[in-house]
């Protein structure tokens, strides 16, 4: 073997603990740059493969009610290759045993082309049982995942009020839909409360007098077609039966969650890796600078026995490359475990016909690049003065460094401050990038925590905000068809109901200065309590008497500001053309949307005082009876349960966030940790001479590591009220990354995630600093002071 490479081995076994923790924070950021982008990989190709092989449509498009006799007038649209008419309906559904009743959407299904294999576009994969067949008996599909909600088998009965109509419903199996891998009302997921069912396409339109009709389409275009021509095309032919804008495939709500969750896996899995492959460079920097000045007169014989600098530097290298490649074979192995981890969680929310966790070969390669590059960088920076150095030269002990009086001690203060104190203060200042480096580097792992557990405080901040300021009702009814205002007298006579309020959604495209966005207009009443509008600094906002209150997503996208006047025009119903006054801005979390009086709306849609939605009120002790009634309530088509949702999203969420900031609070802990133990480790080298000369003239080993740790304490109480800036600092950079076009919601911080934060790296640090303490007690006080570099 060679000399230098014997050599290399004896550094690496005796820097093994700090070789260790340098590995260690390496393989951290190896793990999540890999295991995230595999993870993104992974969903990407299982969601393209899933639209592919069922043939999602590329635009989508509702409408009132139109003739199936657009086909051809659609079909004829330029770049168009294939359209697909539905009836889809939402409607109550009743299963057995439970009692609150649950909203279905149900969609006519073309037996005869799914028993020929000739499904088309969004075609449905059967999960098991079998195909519905016409008959006496309606027969029906359901989303296989609400039926793994709500333990629904191949067989089971359920009863759903189709067009104020109770109809028995028998479930013959479970299907998978690209229309539906995330399965919403508009929200967030709830397989406990919605569901897609899919019954024979005559029974539906027969259902619900669509015959003839249908009310959504979706079509397929050619091959590299741009998707903007056909939506105008689309527009201008539906427009006439009151479309609400056709949307592309970018804009589908289940298809643009899918790929928003993929564009925050590409911010997380590149800027928190980035963290750790930078301090891990700057560890090795330190490390590797202590060890080449404590070689110095080695690497000084090995020039005068004729090694060149390019070798030398070559064996320094290698010895960051051994700890860097110990680091990214670890990280690839903790990858697979966070990959898998992420991967099943995603499987619970999203719904592909399969979920197989891959980690690509150029991952690997590029996280090996990567962690070599940084381990190069580290190395380079703290050998290239040494190599260069005449041997005689080397030969020589360094310079002494300049020392001068502290500035605490220039202003005459020096005296008020004891001797351990004043040590720390000076070598802080001679030596102030490392201190600047190792305070940035324990903040960076307080930020590291906070930002994995804002997400808690964010979510806890949504409920909050949309479940207990918003919505104060406790449950949200919709109706088949408008109904009079009156209708909240009949509401209030149902078992439990306390107060019950109405209000009016319908969709509306404005616009302004040349700008146009299709949205939403809900009116409210101006005595509104159960259902309101809540702005994030104002609280409550009542509604005028006259104008129109926009969201600030809204107005952002418009360039609107109060006082201007909106084009807007009402897509379904009577499809008024109006102008409206801009009263007020309001910034709510999400949405781009618009609020009126509700008598001021009526009387701008010119078509009766009608409302398809309410929210009621009901008495906690007697949900039971007001269940039992809605339940024989023709008239409701949708039901929504806030308790029961609540139940659902915490569940989901708090499952989900936890293991997310659990998994990050052990990677700062972890970081936390590499950089004290070495920043302490590297301090005991460098003054263990002038601690074993204190020892030896009477001090004991607690007083010399309170010398030593000293400075250690006070650079993790700096770092402490930094981390907490450059936490939230990276809480909203990642929230502007990874932000939405339709979610406008602040960084919210609670004082305890601050504080967690804070003790957890406190808790590393103390850890660290007793481990050192192990050393200093354990130092050989002649050994010691036998060797003086």
């Amino acid at each position: 073997m060679k000399a230098l490479h014997i050599k290399l081995w004896r550094d690496l076994t005796r820097l093994r603990a700090q070789a260790f923790t340098i590995a260690l924070v390496v393989a951290i950021g190896v793990a999540g740059f890999v295991g995230m982008f595999s993870v993104h990989e992974s969903l990407k190709g299982s969601r393209d493969a899933f639209y592919r092989d069922n043939r999602l449509a590329d635009v989508f498009a509702n409408v009132k009610r139109a003739p199936v006799q657009l086909r051809e007038r659609l079909a004829a649209l330029d770049g168009v290759a294939e359209v697909k008419l539905d009836v889809v309906f939402d409607a109550q559904v009743d299963l057995p045993g439970v009692v609150v009743p649950v909203t279905g959407r149900f969609i006519g299904l073309d037996l005869a082309r799914v028993h020929a294999s000739r499904q088309g576009i969004n075609a449905l994969t059967l999960k098991r049982g079998r195909w519905p067949e016409p008959g006496a008996t309606l027969e029906a599909l359901v989303s296989d995942r609400f039926a793994a909600a709500r333990s629904l088998n191949p067989g089971d009965s359920v009863h759903a009020i189709l067009n104020g109509k109770r109809e028995r419903v028998l479930l013959v199996g479970t299907a998978a839909s690209p229309e539906y891998v995330f399965a919403s009302q508009g929200g967030a997921p709830d397989d406990q409360q919605f569901g897609i069912w899919w019954i024979e396409r005559v029974r539906m339109t027969d259902a619900f007098d669509m015959q003839g009709a249908f009310n959504q389409a979706s079509l397929r275009l050619d091959a590299g077609r741009a998707v903007a021509p056909v939506l105008a095309g689309v527009d201008r032919l539906l427009e006439p039966y009151g479309a609400i804008g056709a949307v592309g495939r970018d804009k589908q709500l289940s298809s643009k969650i899918v790929a928003d969750e993929l564009s925050q896996l590409k911010v997380m899995g590149t800027v928190l890796p980035s963290i750790f492959l930078a301090v891990a460079m700057f560890i090795l920097n330190v490390v590797l600078s202590r060890q080449v000045t404590t070689q110095r007169s080695q690497i000084a014989t090995l020039k005068a026995l004729g090694y060149s600098d390019a070798v030398i530097a070559w064996h320094y290298l290698q010895l960051a490359m051994l700890i860097a490649g110990l680091g990214v074979l670890a990280g690839l192995g903790l990858s697979v475990w966070i990959g898998r981890g992420m991967l099943s969680l995603y499987d619970e929310v999203f719904r592909f016909n399969g979920l197989a966790y891959v980690t690509d070969a150029w991952l690997i390669v590029t996280s090996a690049l990567i962690a070599a590059t940084a381990a190069a960088l580290g190395t380079w920076t703290a050998i290239h003065a040494v190599v260069r150095l005449p041997p005689a030269q080397a030969m020589q002990p360094p310079s002494p460094p300049l020392f001068k009086p502290t500035l605490l001690e220039q202003l005459g203060l020096g005296r008020f401050v004891s001797t351990g104190a004043l040590m720390a203060i000076r070598n802080f200042e001679r030596r102030p990038l490392r201190a600047a480096f190792t305070v940035t580097g324990i903040a960076l792992a307080v930020a590291l925590q906070i930002s994995g557990a804002f997400w808690v405080d964010g979510i806890a901040h949504i409920i909050d905000v949309q479940f207990r300021q918003v919505q104060q009702g406790d449950v949200l009814v919709n109706f088949q068809h408008p109904v009079p205002l009156t209708v909240v007298q009949d509401l209030k006579r149902l078992p439990g109901v306390i107060n019950a309020e109405p209000y009016r959604t319908e969709a509306v495209r404005v616009r302004l200065q040349g700008r146009s966005v299709d949205t939403a207009l809900t009116g409210y009443r101006p005595d509104a309590q159960l259902m309101r509008v809540v702005d994030e600094q104002r609280g409550a906002v009542p509604m005028p008497a006259h104008g129109v209150v926009l969201s600030a997503l809204l107005a952002e996208e418009l360039g609107a500001r109060v006082g201007d006047r909106l084009q807007l025009e009402f897509r379904l119903w009577n499809q008024v053309h109006t102008e409206v006054e801009v009263t007020d801005i309001v910034h709510t979390l999400f949405g781009k949307l618009l609020y009126m009086n509700l008598d001021a709306m009526n009387a701008l849609a010119r078509d009766g005082a009608g409302v398809a939605d309410a929210v009621l009120q009901v008495d906690p002790q007697a949900m039971g009876a007001f269940w039992a009634a809605v339940k024989t309530a023709p008239s409701i088509n949708a039901v929504f349960d806030k308790a029961g949702s609540l139940a659902n999203f915490n569940k989901t969420t708090s499952r989900t966030m936890g293991i997310f900031s659990g998994i990050l609070t052990l990677f700062a802990v972890a970081m936390a940790v590499g950089i004290i133990y070495n920043a302490a480790r590297i301090a005991l080298s460098e003054r263990a001479w002038e601690l074993a000369s204190l020892r030896v003239l009477g001090m004991t080993r607690a007083e010399v590591s309170v010398l030593l740790l000293a400075e250690l304490a006070a650079e993790l109480l700096l770092a402490l009220p930094l981390g907490a800036l450059t936490g939230w600092g990276l809480a909203s950079l990642m929230m502007q990354l990874m932000s939405s076009d339709s979610i406008d919601f602040p960084v919210i911080i609670a004082p305890a995630t601050y504080a967690s934060a804070a003790l957890i790296v406190l808790a590393a640090g103390v850890a660290s600093g007793l481990l050192v303490r192990r050393k200093i007690d354990r130092l050989d006080l002649v050994a010691v002071l036998k060797v003086r570099e």
